[in-house]
């Protein structure tokens, strides 16, 4: 048994007859001479028809005009209910839209902007429910993550150490000090433009993973794909406009508020009044 199917309406015939009429309420909207040949009509309902008219508009090339005729039953008059101009097959239309949030990419975000992270933010959890003190699992779930990652170099130092520090020359409290005042010093630390322009600094920010050893007091390593120091080291009082905790101005679930001018205006006529003819007083500072 095929399965059952809506039946298509057939068109009024009146309402089909009725060109003129859905011609003549194109040519209101449009310009002079930019409503072109009849190609066709749809039936929507009973004694309802869609007459479509091809746009000459070269502004809307492929649209085309859309008039919707329709009569009351028993009756023979023919009324306009709507017309409107849409696109065609072979019309140009914008791209399909796509939020903000999923258009933004790694490298974005710039001196001053701002990115809350959402409530739902599947990168953020409370932190009572961290895996461990730190937050990070146990050293041997991250060697699994580094043979993961290490891919087709099976003899990566890292795989093959079992992410243990190799025996031999460490890096001396001299190598270290020097290392800590090269990266406080550099657009990582809290006197670059982004810091300054940041809403919070690192150590509040939830994408914030401090170093370990002596260097943890002061330095940590940025892990949000959408902040300009994603994967470097920055320093506990850096920061940048993807902090975890940033909020727009009200709510970050709440559209900005719209700038209005009311400074400026402008004269209108109204009945009985002429811009022209009005006297107006000069304002008196003193």
């Amino acid at each position: 048994m095929s399965p059952l199917r809506a039946r298509k309406a057939e068109p009024d015939e009146i309402c089909a007859q009725a060109v003129d009429l859905a011609r003549a309420a194109a040519s209101e909207l449009a310009r002079p001479g930019h409503v072109g040949e009849h190609v066709g009509m749809d039936a929507d309902a009973d004694r309802v028809v869609t007459h479509l008219f091809t746009c000459l508009d070269p502004a809307y090339h492929g649209w085309r005009w859309a008039v919707t005729v329709t009569r009351a039953s028993r009756s023979k008059a023919v009324t306009v209910s709507e017309s409107v101009l849409l696109p065609g097959p072979e019309s140009i239309l914008a791209p399909e839209w796509v939020p903000w949030r999923e258009r933004l990419r790694p490298g974005d975000l710039g001196v001053g902007d701002i990115l809350p992270a959402p409530a739902d933010d599947e990168r953020l959890v409370p932190a009572v429910a961290l895996a461990g003190d730190d937050g990070l699992a146990d050293p041997g779930d991250l060697a699994a993550i580094v043979a993961d990652l290490a891919g087709p170099f099976p003899g990566s130092p890292a795989v093959t150490a079992g992410l243990v520090p190799p025996q031999g020359r460490v890096l001396s409290s001299v190598g270290r000090d020097d290392a800590g005042a090269r990266w406080y010093a550099s657009e990582h630390g809290p006197k670059s433009p982004l810091a300054h322009a940041a809403p919070g600094v690192c150590a509040g920010c939830g994408f914030f993973i401090r170093l370990g050893g002596p260097l943890g007091s002061l330095f940590g390593v940025c892990a949000n794909a959408y902040a300009p120091d994603d994967g470097r080291v920055v320093s506990v009082d850096h920061g940048c406009g993807a902090h975890s905790e940033a909020l727009l101005p009200g709510s970050a679930d709440q559209p900005v508020p719209p700038v209005i001018d009311e400074l400026g205006y402008d004269l209108m006529d109204l009945p009985g009044v002429s811009v022209d003819e009005t006297v107006f007083e000069t304002l008196d500072h003193n």
